[in-house]
């Protein structure tokens, strides 16, 4: 998601890699759970996302929709987010406990797995940075970001992150040069290619989206020829 400020308005001065510690520690969030209230539409989901929700759930796309995710357009793809749901004077994250507690954090979603961190992309990759003026009300203690971020193989998802920035980079500025018919036929595809489209639980996930993209790649080449 394009956000309208600058690096200097969201960052400490610094960027951040996987072996840097970061100060970012909140003693296992201590019961606080501000960050998962009241957050809108913001929390996007990418297939990896997809993915874990549907292992840590035992759902898929179809069972979620209108009830723990929903969609609309970011940048001019057609995207998944996580739903708020109403409780008492705020809206929380749907997989939130009444304890305010993450039910599902194993799997929980990227950009909750980020938090307070962000990433600023410069070319083909990307740096973390810590944003300023994100979890504020407590004081911090430095965690490995590697350890923060939680992935058991991270240089394999950053890589796959790598690749889906730069494929809706791509997708995006496609889009711009198709009629509105086949910008909306483009955007459903890759919805559905990549999020309704059920993954296969017993198989990993890098394989899989791979294959999808090749598909996916190869289908836009065709239509964009014929547009």
């Amino acid at each position: 998601m394009i956000r309208d400020k600058s690096i200097e308005e969201i960052y400490d001065g610094h960027f951040y890699g996987p072996e840097d510690m970061v100060p970012v520690g909140c003693s296992d969030c201590a019961g606080c759970s501000a960050c998962c209230r009241n957050t809108g539409d913001s929390i996007i989901l990418d297939p990896c996302d997809m993915y874990l929700l549907s292992m840590g759930t035992g759902k898929n796309f179809a069972d979620m929709i209108e009830r723990e995710i929903e969609i609309r357009r970011v940048d001019g793809l057609i995207l998944p987010n996580l739903m708020q749901h109403h409780a008492g004077a705020d809206d929380c994250c749907p997989f939130l406990s009444e304890a305010g507690r993450c039910t599902i954090h194993p799997y929980r979603p990227g950009m909750c797995r980020l938090y307070p961190m962000g990433r600023y992309y410069r070319g083909e990759g990307f740096h973390y940075i810590l944003q300023k003026d994100e979890c504020t009300g407590r004081e911090k203690t430095p965690v490995l970001l590697r350890d923060w971020l939680g992935y058991e193989d991270l240089p394999r998802y950053e890589a796959y992150i790598r690749d889906w920035h730069s494929f809706k980079k791509k997708a995006e500025e496609a889009l711009e040069c198709l009629t509105e018919k086949s910008r909306d036929s483009v955007t459903r595809y890759i919805l559905q290619i990549f999020f309704v489209h059920p993954y296969i639980m017993e198989m990993e996930f890098y394989p899989q989206y791979g294959a999808r993209m090749e598909i996916c790649r190869q289908t836009l080449k065709q239509i964009l020829a014929a547009d």
